[in-house]
């Protein structure tokens, strides 16, 4: 479809100038006269060669998505036409895959779409959870409050991700330091004391122990050994990335994470907070259930939640109560059940999975604080006990050429 670069006058009689997509001129005259603009000139914009820039983002992060989603909820609220929010939104976005996508929508929108269909028709931006909630809000009325929701919702589960890379970020960078540091000193400087303490021993004299220990795997890490490593755990990790693609594979992986002491409960607690936030905004702006259960299950992260939630949606669509195929799938803690179970009595399951999300959103802030409190020493702990048994490891033989050199004194 070409694109028309227009000029015409508004019901102010100002004039205005842009660019439109229409089949021809009679349509662009038919699309501007419903933003009630008069054209009065257009020329078709010949093809451009579109050379792809490098490094050019092809995805949208959460906390963009979360300021578009609130900034467009105000703009609905003040009561702008949906097309002049969706222009106005795509004109200011610095991400250009991100507003080439918002220009297609306000289009498909211009054509007669709905909203909910225009954005369901670029899944990589809007997931099936937005696009369901705004087809709530479209079909409800209540679209500005709906997008609230949504982008609070986003905000929160932006939040929790961060909380999860703040906690790892320190932890990886004392490990990188701990390994960086190691290799430095087994394979640059371990050499040198080995050639220093084999040029002092006398006929017959051995290194002790710990320093022949140390020195043989520096000669192993300096050699192709290390090497031979490097390209083993760089095959490991593509190994278990390519297995985790395979459906026993995610399915064992994700078993195994949930099982893991200590980051298997904040694992299960993040689910359980991801989970409760989800489903309470899908409820509260009138998403049916089983559809809610079911979107719920796709943005999960985990395919052992994600098989409980299916389990769950089956169970409702039996006849069974919500909690009764939630306690049966083992995966929940027996609270969440408990409370589930009072909120779907008193009518107010949606405000229930919301108190449910706050608490164990408080929960995995205190886990990770209290992991990271006892990362700290242990990781402290291992990175002097490493490097202090290296350089005492190298000392000994110098303990010994001291005292052999303190008799001969004598």
């Amino acid at each position: 479809m070409p694109t028309y670069a227009y000029k015409g006058r508004n019901r102010l009689n100002e004039m205005v100038a842009g660019e439109k997509a229409a089949a021809n001129q009679e349509e662009l005259r038919a699309l501007l006269r419903r933003e009630q603009i008069v054209m009065t000139q257009a020329s078709e914009k010949g093809r451009e060669i579109s050379i792809p820039k490098l490094g050019a983002k092809k995805k949208v992060g959460a906390k963009e998505l979360a300021i578009f989603t609130r900034q467009f909820s105000v703009m609905i609220d003040a009561g702008l036409p949906l097309v002049q929010c969706i222009d106005i939104l795509a004109q200011q976005q610095n991400n250009p895959f991100f507003k080439d996508v918002l220009f297609q929508v306000r289009q498909q929108v211009e054509e007669g779409s709905t909203l909910s269909d225009s954005l369901a028709k670029h899944p990589k931006v809007f997931d099936a959870l937005y696009t369901h909630m705004v087809e709530a809000g479209e079909t409800g009325g209540v679209l500005d409050l709906i997008l609230q929701r949504l982008a609070t919702l986003i905000e929160k589960v932006v939040k929790l991700k961060r909380s999860i890379v703040s906690a790892s970020i320190y932890p990886a960078a004392v490990i990188f330091v701990a390994i960086a540091a190691v290799a430095i000193i087994m394979i640059v400087v371990i050499p040198q004391f080995e050639q220093i303490f084999l040029g002092l021993l006398g006929p017959g004299e051995a290194l002790p122990l710990p320093t022949r220990i140390v020195m043989a795997m520096s000669g192993f890490l300096a050699g192709w050994g290390g090497f031979g490593l490097l390209v083993g755990l760089i095959s490991t990790a593509v190994g278990i990335k390519f297995y985790y693609k395979t459906p026993k594979g995610r399915w064992n992986i994700d078993s195994l994470l949930l099982k893991t002491p200590i980051f298997g409960s904040i694992l299960r607690k993040v689910a359980v907070a991801r989970f409760a936030r989800i489903l309470s905004t899908l409820l509260s702006s009138g998403v049916p259930i089983l559809q809610s259960l079911e979107i719920t299950a796709k943005t999960a992260g985990n395919i052992v939640i994600e098989d409980a939630i299916l389990k769950v949606r089956a169970g409702v669509e039996r006849g069974e109560s919500f909690v009764e195929p939630l306690k049966a799938t083992d995966v929940f803690p027996h609270m969440v059940g408990q409370m589930i179970g009072v909120g779907e009595q008193t009518g107010a399951l949606d405000a229930m999975l919301g108190k449910i999300a706050d608490f164990y959103e408080d929960e995995v802030d205190s886990a990770i604080a209290d992991l990271l409190a006892l990362i700290e020493p242990v990781l402290i702990a291992f990175l002097g006990v490493t490097i202090g048994s290296i350089v005492i490891s190298m000392y000994l033989p110098l303990f010994s050429l001291i005292g052999k050199l303190a008799g001969g004194a004598k």
